[in-house]
């Protein structure tokens, strides 16, 4: 994933930055301070730590690679946001080791969820770090998506199989370890006290069409971009996207 204000990148990012973005700008308004302190778990080397900095945020970047923390550091101070980051060494499990319980207005949880032992943990540790009324990002793979996505290749026994894995898994060498349907997701919010804002499918066409018709067509991006924004609040393509976005607030 690459920076959400790059237009190519967008793309892949741009339904959950515009999402996060007007979450922000609400929570900057309830809270009655122009710069927030957001946590970013998990958030490697500032894919939207960088912009959400941008917007004069200070963020707390936790992330249990060296490297990418580095490249956070590097990347952050080619931005010009270096004094409103920084990066822990950390993991979602152990996040009460390394941050304060409870000292963020708003938490990242992008592409956790999928990796880590328990998600369930994993995620009351991400909403343990909010404040009152704080907001939530939650940003997983999606179940659907990748069932399609093995099915459209013509591997129908590893689509079939994703389908039918508790895990989601198409198979062995599967990088994912984890998928979700958006019922799961939010069963899982919900179960930490947050109410569940809203949800949305990303990357719902984006994975799925040629990436020389997006680059060769006149106005192709644009017409994604608009497709894939359309189709994000709609609950039937939530089932077929490669990502699901949750947003959810304390009440």
């Amino acid at each position: 994933m690459s920076d959400p204000l790059r237009p190519r990148a967008s793309l892949r990012t741009a339904v959950v930055w515009d999402v996060l973005k007007d979450a922000l700008e609400r929570r900057v308004k309830a809270a009655g301070r122009d710069a927030l302190d957001v946590l970013d778990t998990g958030g490697g080397s500032g894919n939207f730590a960088v912009p959400v900095a941008r917007l004069g945020h200070r963020v707390t970047v936790v992330d249990p690679s060296p490297n990418a923390l580095f490249a956070l550091e590097r990347r952050a101070a080619e931005a010009g946001v270096a004094d409103r980051i920084r990066g822990v060494q950390g993991d979602a499990h152990g996040l009460f080791q390394v941050i304060e319980r409870g000292g963020y207005d708003a938490v990242l949880c992008h592409g956790v969820l999928e990796y880590v032992d328990d998600p369930a943990e994993g995620l009351r540790n991400a909403v343990g770090a909010l404040r009152p009324a704080g907001t939530l990002s939650l940003l997983a793979a999606g179940l659907g998506g990748a069932v399609l996505a093995r099915a459209l290749a013509g591997h129908f026994t590893e689509a079939r199989r994703a389908l039918t894995d508790p895990a989601g898994r198409w198979g062995e060498g599967d990088p994912v370890p984890r998928r979700f349907t958006a019922d799961q997701l939010t069963d899982l919010v919900t179960a930490t006290g947050l109410h569940v804002g809203a949800v949305h499918g990303v990357r719902v066409f984006a994975d799925l069409v040629p990436g020389v018709l997006v680059d060769t067509e006149p106005g192709a991006m644009d017409a994604l971009l608009k497709l894939e924004a359309a189709a994000a609040e709609q609950p039937a393509f939530h089932s077929v996207a490669t990502q699901l976005h949750v947003l959810a607030e304390r009440d």
